[in-house]
């Protein structure tokens, strides 16, 4: 599958997204470059008021585009992935979409950190960088064992560690199925910390509900079976309630519509991947 992968990652930069995966997380991750005189027009914030005091003119702070972006990724795996109405579970979908996000970064030459937590604990792969590397990483994300169903339910994510695991504006990519409503207490801090970006998986029947007949259905989040009925007026509204509930939590954590993206279990998630990448480029385009 890693195989397969790498050839439409390398196939899609080379002619879909051309510059557009790197333009599309400019604007942040700039490095001090010079001092240099203040030109009409140029942004007041960058005044270097140190070294206009001690010349007696305007002086600004000149900043050149860092060319190396560093990736974070958080791969929130939880008992709840391994749902799946049809023949691909959450956690299938999420693994190929970080395997993928991973084989991008390493055609582009950027550096990944991947930080995979569950519910027994983390293990966190630092700064990888080159293809070896980089497939070694995904090789051992797609090996790992899914999290036992009935051993707790939410993944041990060490947050304050997480604000330490990669400099300054990189990209904090966090992957996952956001079931609730939860916020982590450092969000503010690691938003002004990172660019922080939101993928979330969902299956088909999280997003509405079949239209009839009863169906089986196994929560690995309870480990039981539960009848669905989808001419139940009362389940329909139940659910409903919940779906709203849960996109509003999740546009919370990234209001901004270029900062997450949703995807269902067996979309086409380099399709979906290419779209996003485009809608970044458009709006850092407009800055």
């Amino acid at each position: 599958m890693l195989r397969r992968l790498e050839w439409r990652a390398r196939l899609v930069v080379q002619s879909a997204l051309g510059g557009e995966y790197k333009s599309s997380f400019r604007g942040k991750g700039m490095e001090f470059d010079q001092v240099v005189k203040y030109e009409f027009g140029d942004d007041v914030r960058d005044i270097d008021w140190n070294v206009t005091a001690r010349l007696g003119e305007a002086y600004r702070k000149k900043f050149i585009e860092e060319r190396e972006i560093t990736l974070l990724l958080l791969f929130e795996d939880t008992p709840s992935l391994q749902f799946g109405s049809g023949s691909v579970t959450k956690r299938q979908a999420l693994l190929e979409l970080a395997s993928l996000l991973m084989l991008l970064s390493a055609v582009n030459g950027d550096r990944i950190s991947l930080l995979h937590a569950t519910p027994q604990g983390y293990t966190l792969t630092k700064s990888a960088t080159g293809r070896g590397r980089v497939m070694h990483t995904a090789a051992n994300l797609l090996g790992h064992p899914a999290p036992p169903i009935l051993d707790g339910q939410e993944a041990k994510i060490p947050w304050k560690y997480v604000l330490k695991a990669a400099p300054r504006h990189s990209i904090f990519v966090w992957l996952g199925d956001f079931p609730g409503p939860s916020q982590p207490d450092v969000w503010p801090v690691l938003r002004r910390q990172y660019q922080p970006v939101g993928f979330r998986i969902s299956d088909p029947w999280e997003l509405e509900l079949p239209k009839s007949g009863s169906q089986p259905v196994y929560d690995p989040t309870t480990g039981e079976l539960y009848t669905l009925n989808g001419g139940s007026s009362a389940q329909r509204s139940a659910h409903e309630s919940w779906s709203q509930q849960r996109d509003k939590a999740f546009q919370n954590l990234f209001p901004k519509d270029s900062d997450r993206l949703s995807l269902t279990a067996g979309d086409d998630a380099l399709e979906a991947v290419t779209n996003f990448f485009h809608q970044r480029m458009k709006r850092f385009a407009r800055v």
